[in-house]
This record gives structure tokens, sequence and C-alpha cells, in this order.
């Protein structure tokens, strides 16, 4: 294991920033369910970047925060919000804490965002808040660091957050549970991110699909990948996350899994998919200059 973990390390490392971008990638990551991995993706994700020489920030619009909570932000520290971004009352940099992973920043959320919905109401521009706030994000002020991943952590559900999250996104990443609706749901986010396409972003893709919570010991976890994979094809990526227990203590610790426990098995998978989204990224970038 301790092999394999190098070997995905030096991968990683092959990668090289690009010298202070204008605009960075953004992903979101959805699923309108909860507890399929969504934020616990989202903090491991954004720690194998950073750990690649890319400076990443990872926004939270989940009013639980659990992702700001899982990165060692305390509540008390949140004075400034995804929230004050959204409702036009602070810049999203004024929002911004740095993590103790070094490269890695997070925007961190509060309760006040279960309220969004409700305050902007009737706004023209509401689906559009966090778009218009990401466009400036990237200034000339070479003190601040320039974002070379923006990975969005949604609610679990598909309320105004989500379509925000969508409507500012290049990219919807999915974590996806090995269970028995999983397809159901799936179907469901598939419908939302077809809606957004053809009336908020048309420029919006699937970046692929992670399976989480896989049980090699379960027929139906082993069912169930077989049916995504079927389903979605290549988009799905080749790395599946485990159960794990050490997945399931590293928040609770304030930290990502793979600095809580670098070794085990759920540290391991999440460095192979960090291998896998910038594998598609560079196929992306060469696409677009082919």
């Amino acid at each position: 294991m301790t092999e394999d973990i190098a070997r995905n390390l030096q991968i990683l490392n092959e990668t090289q920033p690009d010298p202070r971008p204008i605009r960075p990638r953004i992903i979101a990551l959805a699923n309108q369910k909860g507890g399929v991995g969504k934020t616990t993706t989202a903090i491991n994700l954004g720690t194998a970047l950073a750990a690649t020489g890319e400076h990443v920030l990872i926004i939270d619009l989940d009013p639980q925060g659990n992702a700001s909570t899982g990165l060692g932000i305390d509540r008390n520290k949140r004075e400034c919000s995804t929230y004050d971004v959204l409702i036009g009352e602070a810049r999203l940099r004024q929002s911004v804490l740095p993590t103790a992973v070094p490269r890695l920043h997070i925007a961190a959320s509060t309760m006040d965002l279960s309220g969004l919905e409700l305050q902007l109401g009737t706004e023209r521009d509401r689906a559009f808040r966090l778009r218009n706030a990401l466009g400036v994000l990237n200034g000339t002020n070479p003190a601040e660091p320039a974002y070379t991943y923006v990975l969005i952590d949604c609610p679990p559900s598909l309320n105004l957050l989500t379509v925000n999250a969508m409507a500012a996104a290049d990219a919807i990443l999915v974590p996806l549970q090995c269970e028995f609706f999983a397809l159901e749901g799936l179907s469901q986010l598939l419908q939302t991110v077809e809606q957004v396409r053809s009336t908020l972003n048309p420029n919006l893709t699937i970046h692929g699909v992670v399976l989480t919570m896989f049980d090699s010991r379960n027929n139906l976890s082993n069912q169930v990948v077989a049916d995504v994979r079927q389903f979605m094809g290549k988009k799905v990526y080749d790395t599946m996350i485990p159960r794990n227990v050490r997945i399931s203590e590293a928040p609770s610790h304030g930290k990502p899994v793979l600095v809580y426990d670098l070794k085990c098995v759920g540290s391991e998978a999440y460095l192979r998919l960090a291998t896998e989204v910038i594998q598609r990224e560079r196929e992306l970038r060469a696409s677009e200059f082919a």
C-alpha cells in the first residue's frame, strides 16, 4: 500500500499548475441525496490537488457547513461567509479562510444560507450570484493566491444554492453511493443538469461520477457498480471510494483523511481519484487546443 501511495503522489507531482491563471477551473460536487460523500470528496480531492502545487478554493454552499468543520474551521471564526457573498454584502475573497493544508483555502458557510432562497425571492440575478462573485476571484493583487481550482460543495437538495453552483461551474462531479436507489437519484440529477444547461449555463458538462462507500463483500454494491457503469459508461471514474472507518473519523478531528491517515485505503483511493481528475483535465485542455 505504501508503494501505491508513493506512486500516486509521484503522478500527482508531475502536474505543474499554470502561472497565475485568469480564471480557475470550477467543479461543483452535487447530488440531491445526503450522505453520499460530497463533502468528504470535496475536502480530500481539494487536499490532493493542493499537494500537486495547485491553489485550491473550496466553496461551502451547504448551510450545515460540514466542509468548513471538516477542515477545522471553528464556527466562531466564520464572521464573513458564503451567505454574505451571495446576498451581495461581501466579496468572495473576504469570506476565504486558510486551512491547515498548504495552498488549500475555504469560503466557509453558516446556517444563514438556509434562508437564502426566501431572501433573494424574485431577484432577477438570483441564479448568477455565485458566478458573478467568481468572475472577479483572481484579481491583479500579487499578494493574493490565484486559484487554479474551485470546488463547490453543494447542499443535498436541488435548490437555489445548487442551481447557483451549476450556473457557475464548468463541470459537475457526482459522488454516488453504492446503494439500491443510486440510479434513480442520478437520473433526477442529470435532468436538473440538462435544465441548467439549456437555460443558464450551456457549457456545463459532467466531469465524472465517483462511486462511494463501496463494499466489495456486498453483492448489492457490485450490482450498483455494474449498473452505473452500463448507464454512464466512461463518465464513471475507475476509482471507487471504499467504506473505511478512517474516512469517517477524520472530519471529527477537523482534518482531511489524507492528513489524518495517509496510509489508509481511503486516502489511497482519493489520491487515485485525484490522478484521474487531473488526467481528464489534461485531456480536456488538449482537446480545446487541438
